[in-house]
């Protein structure tokens, strides 16, 4: 008997009983339905966040001195940047690169004085899309090459010193030598992105500027931050830029490394996620078992005969399995007819949970985008349809185990 007549037979089974095989087929669309659900609004929301947050200074992969992301200090950087950017550009996958200086410093105005942050930029080099805090200037803008005294300041820092535009303010910081050093800037844009401990910490300064101040040389910087297309693809490519740079004075992390906090959210959430959805496995597999369980007892004399013909306990087995088979498989077609309109309403409309969390909600410092949108990346759709079909294959081991120890005498016994 060939495999075709043994599909055959399993598919003329599963007929018998129409509704007790649809109702089955439901659930695993149902629960093909709601693992896309899970996976792709995951898929969604950690591309988000990691994207965020590396638009927030340090890139998807940061070059940096050894020992900065340890013990970030204005004495440590690294030189050369624009030929570790000429060499970094050669790699598929990268997007963009910058050089910054990253360090804290202190802010005065009158008789008020704030502890802060700042990123020293190039002014004509940053794009919007690869830098968070330019994305939220909302009085003024940022300042030009030729505005060496330039500052953009957080509204809440704003706030405090009662800063407005073209109001000066005073920083003062520790140089390369660890000698204390001050400068005056002027307001050229005040940004607010809704978080207030960013808003009320964070700074822009002009890189040739910090440069100057800090007794850097022309290429010298904190850092270079490297943005690629897809987050995903972090660690080969920090692996590849390794091995094109070679370099024992630099060292390229990942954001994993770097930016601990949100991959560790991102790794506890997407770990809950897939528990989650290991269970509703569980629920959709215990009801599969029922069913292809049932079939099996109904059909004792029906197995009887076959064995007592000449049918190994094999073949048995066989048929039993390819039935677990035809559900999951009619489950899955019948889960993406399902599943496919709202995926795409999701993935091109979304739904704003700005009602709900406000546009404003952060994790670990990052701005969340309130819109939820889906994402189903190739290796998840994959995971998946693998997951449905392992699952209607293993709740069909033991049915098929059951019907292939059934004896042709004591089948025929009954009749």
């Amino acid at each position: 008997m060939t495999f075709t007549d043994l599909a055959t037979i399993s598919w003329r089974s599963l007929l018998r009983n129409k509704r007790r095989t649809f109702l089955t087929a439901i659930s695993v669309a149902f629960g093909v339905f709601l693992s896309v659900t899970f996976t792709a609004s995951g898929d969604y929301s950690y591309t988000n966040m990691i994207d965020s947050s590396a638009t927030m200074g340090l890139g998807h992969i940061t070059i940096e001195s050894p020992n900065f992301n340890d013990t970030p200090s204005l004495a440590l950087s690294i030189s050369q940047t624009d030929k570790i950017q000429d060499l970094t550009s050669a790699i598929p996958g990268i997007e963009a690169s910058f050089s910054r200086i990253l360090g804290q410093a202190i802010f005065a105005s009158g008789s008020k004085t704030v502890g802060g942050q700042f990123m020293a930029i190039d002014p004509t080099k940053e794009k919007t899309q690869y830098n968070f805090f330019l994305k939220y200037i909302e009085q003024g803008h940022l300042f030009s090459e030729d505005e060496s005294r330039g500052i953009v300041v957080g509204a809440k820092l704003a706030e405090k010193l009662k800063l407005r535009l073209r109001k000066k303010v005073v920083y003062t910081l520790t140089d390369k030598k660890g000698e204390i050093v001050s400068a005056v800037a002027r307001v050229s844009g005040i940004f607010r992105s809704g978080e207030d401990s960013i808003d009320g910490s964070m700074v822009l300064l002009p890189i040739k500027r910090i440069r100057e101040i800090l007794n850097y040389k022309e290429q010298e910087a904190s850092l270079v931050a490297l943005f690629i297309k897809d987050q995903r693809q972090a660690t080969d490519i920090a692996l590849q830029t390794s091995q094109i740079l070679q370099d024992d004075s630099i060292k390229v992390l990942t954001y994993k490394e770097t930016q601990r906090e949100i991959a560790g959210l991102v790794a506890m959430d997407r770990a809950s996620n897939y528990f989650l959805q290991f269970l509703v496995g569980l629920l959709i597999a215990a009801g599969i078992l029922n069913t292809i369980l049932m079939n099996v007892m109904e059909r004792t004399k029906e197995f009887g005969m076959m064995m007592a013909v000449g049918m190994s306990p094999g073949k048995i087995v066989s048929i039993v399995l390819i039935e677990s088979f035809w559900i999951g498989l009619l489950g899955l077609i019948l889960g993406a007819l399902i599943t496919l309109p709202f995926y795409l309403y999701m993935s091109e409309v979304g739904l704003d949970l700005s009602r709900y969390i406000g546009t404003d909600y952060n994790a670990a410092g990052v701005l969340i985008d309130p819109v939820l949108k889906f994402i189903l990346f190739k290796e998840s759709a994959c995971a998946i349809v693998t997951g449905i079909f392992a699952l209607t294959m293993a709740a069909g081991l033991y049915p098929a185990f059951r019907a292939s120890r059934i004896t042709p005498v004591d089948s025929l016994k009954s009749i």
